[in-house]
């Protein structure tokens, strides 16, 4: 697949209703996700989803949010094992070089949502540890005020537990999902300011950290 331009399969294709179907019922018997907030993404248009990040296996918590087809960033270096890539890339997943600027794979997230599709972006970038939700980088506000999708934190609860960093196998336990509330992105008729992006960005850190304790509390 080439990574500056975008081959995206809005259907659902067969290949991607079976690997969904496995992911299912995988997830369900091994972590049990319990989901709160589902109303909160609209059933058509762009929308910007924006979970936590603590663990491999937080890309397909979305599935249970939501009917819609949605789109990833996942690292490039996952293509190199073909059977990975091939999988991931039916899930609607497109390379990302970490590390740098990519801009490749910013102009395919733009054109997620210009298509009036889901996008998961994970905010904080790579997996993080504690119960805090520190700054996040602005590149969610940022694609989302382009196009004027709503940004929605979503908060998972004991995906660090159902695997570790640094864990190669997960381990069975029960999980949360919390969709929090929509978010609007800055807009402006010339340029969104750095400080306009700095304050949604901001918004969207403590929506995240509201649906991440509201998650972690549904486990006590």
């Amino acid at each position: 697949m080439s990574e500056s331009t975008l081959n995206l399969k809005i259907k659902k294709t067969i290949g991607y209703r079976i690997v969904r179907l496995i992911v299912v019922v995988v997830w369900r018997v091994m972590f049990r996700p319990r989901v709160v907030g589902a109303e909160n993404i609209p059933s058509s248009g762009p929308v910007l989803l924006a979970p936590i990040h603590r663990s491999n296996i937080d890309f397909a918590y979305l599935v249970f949010a939501t009917n819609r087809k949605t789109f990833f960033m996942a690292k490039d270096s996952l293509w190199k094992i073909r059977p990975i890539g091939a999988l991931i890339q039916l899930m609607g997943a497109f390379p990302v070089k970490r590390g740098t600027a990519d801009r490749d794979s910013l102009k395919n997230a733009q054109q997620v949502l210009n298509e009036g599709q889901a996008l998961v972006l994970f905010p904080e970038g790579t997996r993080q540890e504690g119960d805090l939700v520190g700054p996040l980088f602005e590149g969610a506000m940022f694609i989302a005020s382009r196009v004027g999708a709503p940004v929605i934190p979503v908060g998972l609860g004991n995906t660090e537990k159902a695997m570790r960093k640094g864990s190669k196998f997960p381990r069975p336990v029960r999980t949360t999902v919390v969709i929090g509330t929509p978010i609007a992105p800055p807009q402006s008729n010339t340029r969104v300011t750095r400080t306009e992006l700095n304050a949604a960005t901001e918004e969207l850190r403590a929506g995240l950290q509201k649906a991440y304790d509201q998650a972690r509390a549904m486990l006590n």
